[in-house]
């Protein structure tokens, strides 16, 4: 859960292996299941567009970069382009590195935009780091500024990772992760963006970051405080690992004391572990040793957003599970539980963002102005199957929520909060994390709800 309602990313708030790519099988899943659902063919207000190839890589404008070609293409380093200093504003530590770019082309929007939200997916060895930029024109044919949509590192001995506030051209504004038009009513709109990629590293070193996936999700979905009810299609539940936020209370204030702060790592984690990713005992040996599920308090650390000060920087989480092997990840808009049943038809789990009133979600026994939850099943009643962090313990994770109550909290893009004020919802909002080569079956899902 957030800490509070922010005008922040969370005006989004308040304004997801190689076990499971052997042989083409996918994790667990539980007997009661039912034929792939039909995937839903209602206009989608939703674009995700990524650069994932050899060529697209190639068809880029590379400055001191060079792409690779293999199982997983990408952009490295070749020769860099200069070298720059930078002072980390969270540290003071100002170092000299040595830089490259790669700039995309430009995508034209299928769907002019109100928010664009980015994704990457890299590997970042010690010594590197990467920084976001995203350039659009808008429908009224003027340039946004070049704005920074993240400054990531894998670990965190180089560079504190770490959102930008405070950039905006007056008609638009980056909310910790997220582009925002400031008034949509205008009628304004982002008609097309490009993106840029700045990959560092120590000068005169050899290493390297490589990305391998980098992309947006530009939406505009439309102000509805209610939205339209879809009849239950499948009945199949995924074994996903079950840990609970709320036992790390008061652990690690300086990544946000754990607790509810940490719903968007610990939702990550239960993720991760489904698609067979593992933390190693070196990895986990900086946890002090009588904390349980250390590898939660792991994925706090490495998902932690020190502009931001919390866990919960949607790219961040992407980013942080596409660094265990042979796994993807990226931050999208879904329309509907049948894009989810689609999803869980083909064994990819999803975790949503939402937030709601105590007494909007049966069962809950909380309300929340911002909460990530895991979606892992449906009943043969249609109901939601959900492993909810925000639970007392491991073994009571696993939830049932009732269908239309959790399809609409999820979904709606307003609603009214404690005090009565109206506020937003997520509208649809979720991280995919899936493997790095899809099987024939979970590449249809993916297509089905717009990722590629």
């Amino acid at each position: 859960m957030s800490r509070a309602e922010q005008p922040s990313r969370r005006t989004v708030l308040a304004v997801a292996v190689a076990a499971a790519v052997a042989g083409g099988a996918g994790p667990a899943i539980a007997a009661n299941s039912t034929a792939d659902p039909a995937p839903d063919e209602t206009a989608r207000p939703v674009d995700n567009h990524a650069w994932t190839t050899y060529s697209d890589w190639r068809g880029g404008m590379a400055d001191g970069t060079r792409a690779v070609a293999g199982q997983r293409p990408g952009v490295v380093i070749g020769a860099p382009a200069g070298t720059t200093v930078y002072t980390d504003p969270h540290t003071g530590t100002t170092a000299t590195w040595e830089y490259a770019t790669w700039t995309s082309p430009v995508h034209p929007l299928a769907v002019p935009s109100t928010e664009v939200i980015a994704s990457w997916n890299a590997h970042t060895p010690a010594g590197t780091w990467i920084q976001i930029e995203l350039q659009g024109t808008y429908s009224d044919g003027t340039a946004t500024p070049w704005y920074v949509m993240g400054r990531w590192a894998a670990g965190d001995g180089d560079i504190k990772r770490t959102s930008v506030d405070d950039q905006t051209d007056g008609k638009s504004t980056i909310w910790t992760d997220t582009f925002a038009i400031d008034d949509p009513s205008t009628g304004l709109r982002l008609a097309s963006y490009r993106l840029r990629l700045t990959l560092y590293r120590k000068p005169g070193a050899k290493n390297t970051p490589t990305v391998w996936r980098l992309g947006a999700m530009g939406s505009d979905v439309p102000d509805r405080f209610t939205v339209p009810a879809t009849a239950p299609g499948l009945a199949r539940e995924l074994i996903v690992p079950r840990y609970s936020q709320e036992i790390h209370k008061g652990q690690y204030p300086e990544y946000d004391n754990g607790g509810e702060a940490w719903c968007s790592p610990t939702s990550s984690q239960m993720i991760i572990e489904y698609w067979g990713g593992r933390l190693t005992k070196e990895q986990l040996a900086w946890v002090d040793a009588s904390y349980a599920d250390p590898q939660v308090c792991h994925a706090a650390r490495y998902t932690y957003d020190y502009q931001y000060a919390g866990c919960g920087n949607w790219p961040f989480n992407a980013a942080y599970a596409a660094t265990f092997k042979d796994l993807q990840g990226v931050v999208t808009r879904l329309g509907s539980l049948t894009d989810l049943e689609t999803l869980i038809a083909a064994g990819i789990p999803a975790i949503t963002s939402q937030s709601f009133l105590k007494e909007e979600l049966t069962g809950a026994g909380y309300g929340t102005s911002g909460h990530l939850m895991t979606v892992i099943g449906f009943t043969a009643e249609g109901d939601v199957i959900a492993n909810d962090p925000a639970s007392p313990s491991d073994e009571a994770v696993r939830r049932v929520y009732k269908r239309r109550e959790w399809e609409n909290i999820w979904l709606r893009t307003k609603r009214y909060n404690a005090s009565g004020k109206v506020v937003s919802g997520t509208g649809g909002v979720c991280y995919l994390y899936f493997p790095a080569c899809p099987t024939p079956r979970q590449r249809k899902a993916l297509a089905a709800v717009g990722v590629r």
